[in-house]
């Protein structure tokens, strides 16, 4: 993991060298690249945690424990909202160099809801309409 900061440092120390030699019109250009090479590896790193927690899953699933979606782990909330506000940040950027406030508005708007359906996933009985919640109340 140190290797890998250490490389993200010297491509952010090369993107600030690289923009004092070309000057500032090719500031956003070089922000996006950056901002690539940054959410590259925030991918990675997530896909390798959703890969070791379904090999976890299946594992527990194969020894005979509870299913993973009946697992409500604070972690994985925690961690989903740290990403959310790690994204906010470039995204809010473009966002507003591209469309001004009417761009953050729409992009916050995004993330709220893509955080409150994480949350419905967290408490469904929430999540339901009070239709479904009766029809099952009658299965129960």
């Amino acid at each position: 993991m140190e290797a890998r900061d250490a490389e993200l440092k010297k491509d952010l120390d090369a993107t600030l060298q690289t923009r004092r030699e070309l000057g500032a019109e090719y500031e956003s250009a070089l922000l996006e690249s950056f901002l690539e090479k940054v959410e590259q590896r925030l991918n990675t790193t997530v896909d390798r945690r959703v890969r070791r927690q379904l090999a976890e899953a299946q594992m527990a699933n194969a020894r005979g424990a509870r299913s993973p979606q009946s697992v409500d782990s604070w972690g994985e909330r925690f961690g989903f909202g740290m990403v959310s506000l790690i994204l906010a940040i470039p995204l809010s950027a473009i966002g507003v160099a591209n469309a001004g406030l009417a761009g953050l508005f729409v992009t916050w708007a995004g993330i709220v809801g893509v955080n409150t359906v994480h949350s419905m996933r967290a408490f469904p009985r929430f999540g339901r309409s009070r239709r479904e919640k009766s029809e099952s109340d009658w299965e129960d």
